[in-house]
């Protein structure tokens, strides 16, 4: 299935960014590829660049890597949790409070990459492990309902979203 074949009924309209920016790729393409390219990226930043914020209260850049990498350990959980049909409502999370206590500034540029390579691979171990049965489950999520691909299509485009924030703000 593509992207774009997703129904809006299967994600809230606040997640259409993250899904529509994938176009006609594949789930398996969305997770593979962006895992790749995503690589490429980190592996080209010079490690004196992670605690380069481009504005007064902005995110550094090691903060932008690290809530990549959160958030994606959330929207796998709940592709978990939706998978198994597990249908108690999941609640949201405050990215504001997880940043400011992530340890970014502590953080080595090799052990964000070890920990990015080890959250995807999980994602993909998740993913390749379910039917298209559990991959179509939903229930309700952050007060609205989301089906389990559509996580899998989220985690893929909601880390393009800042890939594109880190090229175009921050010159990665």
């Amino acid at each position: 299935m593509k992207a774009s074949e997703l129904s809006v009924s299967e994600y809230p309209e606040f997640y259409r960014p993250y899904v529509e920016v994938l176009g006609d790729l594949e789930l398996s393409s969305a997770l593979e590829d962006s895992k790749s390219s995503f690589l490429e990226l980190l592996q080209s930043i010079n490690p004196e660049q992670l605690q380069y914020a481009y504005a007064e209260g902005k995110w550094t850049v090691a903060e932008a890597i690290i809530h990549i990498i959160d958030t994606e350990r959330i929207f796998q959980y709940r592709v978990l949790r939706l998978a198994r049909n597990d249908k108690t409502e999941l609640p949201g999370f405050d990215q504001n409070v997880f940043v400011p206590t992530c340890n970014a500034q502590n953080r080595s540029l090799e052990s964000i990459i070890v920990e990015y390579k080890a959250v995807r691979e999980s994602t993909l171990s998740l993913f390749y492990s379910l039917d298209a049965q559990a991959l179509e489950r939903s229930s309700t999520v952050s007060g609205g309902t989301v089906s389990a691909r559509a996580i899998l299509y989220m985690i893929a485009g909601h880390q393009l979203h800042h890939v594109t924030i880190l090229k175009d703000r921050y010159g990665i």
